[in-house]
């Protein structure tokens, strides 16, 4: 048990998770992989997505048995070694940053268009201090924020549903539906075979990183091994909704060759049904969807970073409170690394803050497989001592092979991918760099451990 206040509810933490996950990348990215995948880009949502539940469901599992705020790096610490727990707990963090300083630029970019005079580092600068103000005041400030940020993306998604449902159903007078058109009349369903559905699974699947959040938050709420049951089984079945549900409209709805419609595909949905505003009306839900990421980032990134330093792993300084619970150190310390990461955006930004968003490009798969293999060993020890756990995995075995072998297919298949093998290789890179620090540490430790307290030499 940590010093972390116990103030979140069900609610916000079912929210808090949705909202790291339907971020700008839904709104706007799904375009791009529509427009490279064709109308199979729903296969690809939906394997990702698979995936995805799968570990949601492991992660859940290892959660109820034992809530921490450190997550996935305390359960790989467990299983797998102190060493794992580091250098996942700070990749993760390190990927946090990267994150953050990305949506920072991404919302003051829609707000420098409605405020020119104001230069986008520091609207920046603004965005990220503000809502690291509500990070500071005490966890429960945080929730009503995410809880509310999370509301207005998953409405505007579900008022999106529910109008292109009704255009593929004739619904909308004056607006023909196109049927099937789309969908197997431009070149078939897989226009660009059967690999591009891999393709766009490999790209995909970084848009559901966040769901993990819900696990996170637990340890914080006030009944962590109830919550984290109710959370992880109502986040996995909305993400499948939300994401493969208004992708199978949008690939319905608008050709898949078609640049220019799937440039903001959702606005152009929007244009349909000549709702006036609709470029306004979709930059006011980006803008929304980017504060909540950059809201759980913050929250997540400090976590972590608190989490490490209760164990030794990162400056004590980053584990301590204040009067309201909030690890207020750890909050500062990712806002400032994001900020410096945010002007390597207009100082650097083909060189420099390049380099850092590929660095932690394939993060999320690293992260993943060490859910996988954690609950694979954790769930062997469980069941040698003959424990019993509140929230099972589906075919266990089975499926954690299926997931690992999975993962480890998509990190083979992106050395092959141009576009991305710029990423693979610098995470591994950035890992075996994090791996490297832990060793050099633990050996600085040792030894300011041996200086201290000698052995003692027995004379034979």
């Amino acid at each position: 048990m940590d010093g972390l206040q116990k103030q979140l509810k069900t609610r916000h933490i079912t929210m808090i998770s949705l909202g790291g996950i339907i971020g700008a990348g839904l709104f706007v990215g799904s375009g791009a992989v529509i427009q490279t995948t064709g109308p199979s880009a729903v296969v690809s949502y939906a394997f990702a997505g698979l995936l995805v539940v799968f570990l949601m469901r492991m992660l859940g599992e290892m959660a109820a048995h034992n809530p921490d705020s450190g997550s996935f790096a305390t359960y790989a610490r467990e299983a797998i070694g102190p060493w794992a727990g580091y250098t996942v707990g700070w990749l993760y963090w390190f990927f946090w940053v990267i994150v953050i300083a990305i949506e920072a630029v991404a919302g003051a970019a829609i707000v420098h268009e409605w405020m020119p005079a104001v230069p986008i580092w520091l609207l920046s600068l603004i965005l990220t201090v503000l809502l690291t103000l509500t990070n500071i005041f005490s966890v429960k400030s945080f929730g009503e924020f995410e809880y509310w940020f999370a509301m207005i993306k998953i409405v505007a998604i579900v008022l999106f549903m529910g109008i292109g449902l009704a255009i593929i159903l004739n619904l909308f007078p004056g607006i023909e539906s196109p049927g099937t058109l789309n969908l197997f009349g431009k070149g078939g369903f897989s226009p660009n075979g059967t690999s591009s559905i891999l393709l766009g699974a490999a790209t995909v699947i970084f848009a559901y990183f966040g769901a993990e959040i819900a696990a996170i938050a637990a340890g914080e709420s006030e009944n962590p091994k109830k919550t984290i049951r109710i959370a992880i089984r109502s986040v996995v079945w909305r993400i499948l909704l939300f994401y493969i549900g208004s992708v199978a409209i949008l690939v319905t709805l608008l050709p898949w060759n078609s640049s220019e419609a799937l440039k903001s595909p959702y606005v152009t949905v929007l244009e349909l049904i000549s709702l006036p505003g609709a470029g306004l009306v979709m930059n006011i839900v980006v803008l929304i969807s980017v504060l909540s990421c950059l809201n759980s980032a913050l929250y997540t990134n400090s976590r972590m970073i608190y989490s490490l330093a209760k164990r030794g792993d990162a400056p004590r300084i980053f584990g301590t409170l204040n009067r309201y619970g909030a690890p207020v150190a750890a909050v500062w310390a990712g806002t400032i690394a994001a900020f410096a990461a945010a002007l390597f955006n207009f100082v650097s930004p083909d060189v420099l803050f390049q380099f850092l968003i590929n660095s932690s490009g394939a993060i999320a798969l690293i992260v993943y497989l060490a859910i996988a293999i954690s609950h694979f060993i954790l769930k062997k020890r469980m069941q040698r001592s003959g424990e019993e756990s509140t929230l099972k995995m589906w075919l266990f075995p089975y499926l954690n092979y299926f997931v690992i072998l999975s993962i480890t297919g998509i990190l083979i298949f992106m050395a092959f991918i141009d576009s991305m093998r710029s990423q693979l290789f610098l995470t591994l890179l950035l890992t075996g760099v994090v791996i490297a620090s832990y060793w050099v540490m633990k050996k600085r430790v040792d030894r300011a451990v041996y200086e201290e307290e000698p052995p003692n030499h027995q004379s034979s």
